[in-house]
């Protein structure tokens, strides 16, 4: 090998082993894809389920967090192990606190609801109840058709509005969101995931929440996952204390 040829080897390997640990940096959550204004979005939350494990939330809650989204069913049976815990000890560390329904694909809207509504109190200064729908299993290369979740999200959608009393916020992901809620549910707030860029709607909506990021570490849980979902508020403090209200 020529002098020429070793030193182009010896760049490409340079340059494969800085790619190589620049994504390890990413992936263990020490370089952040997406990184937020925080002068921009004060209001900082996280999301949890029982992934989290036990959470000591007065820890949790120290670290810059205002608000929390809590996973508490999924379809029309499960419920979360740590729900009722974390709903309440969130409450008790001073957050202002949601929980959240993992849509099912396969059980009607107003089960969902009434599933939900059995597991969930309504709480003082509560956040609106979440409607999380993503593609999971067979779903993500076979979506449901639009018309057939449009009318089960419906029925979900007007039971627990009815119920809580306020309208329900929808959680997405880009590509759930252009599936199912584009040029619809105007009402109702959005949102939406993106942890690699800012997010951008397919119908130039404005979203009241982002999750940014899956790969926070933060001190206060030791749950089989190490990370945790942070997610920003489109708004002021100020904003935020009357949302909702």
């Amino acid at each position: 090998m020529n002098k020429k040829k070793r030193i182009i080897t010896g760049v490409f390997a340079a340059l494969f082993l800085t790619l190589a640990i620049l994504a390890l940096m990413i992936w263990n959550g020490i370089i952040l894809l997406n990184n937020p204004s925080a002068e921009r979005y004060p209001v900082r939350g996280v999301d949890v389920s029982s992934y989290q494990g036990e959470i000591d939330w007065n820890v949790l809650a120290s670290q810059n967090i205002s608000f929390a989204f809590i996973k508490a069913t999924e379809g029309s049976t499960f419920v979360d192990e740590y729900f009722e815990y974390n709903y309440m000890q969130a409450q008790e560390a001073g957050l202002r606190v949601g929980a959240y329904h993992y849509f099912s694909y396969d059980s009607t809207g107003k089960s969902q609801a009434d599933h939900f509504i059995a597991n969930v109190e309504k709480c003082e200064n509560m956040l609106p109840p979440v409607i999380d729908i993503e593609l999971y299993g067979s779903k993500e290369n076979n979506p449901p058709a639009q018309s057939a979740v449009r009318e089960q999200l419906d029925a979900l959608i007007y039971t627990l509005e009815t119920y809580y009393g306020m309208n329900p916020i929808i959680y997405a992901t880009e590509e759930t969101y252009a599936l199912y809620i584009a040029g619809a549910y105007a009402d109702y707030d959005i949102w939406i995931r993106n942890v690699i860029t800012m997010p951008t709607l397919s119908d130039n909506r404005e979203w009241r929440f982002w999750q940014y990021t899956n790969r926070m570490r933060l001190d206060g849980y030791k749950g089989n996952e190490k990370y945790i979902d942070m997610n920003v508020f489109a708004g002021t403090a100020a904003d935020f204390r009357n949302y909702a209200k």
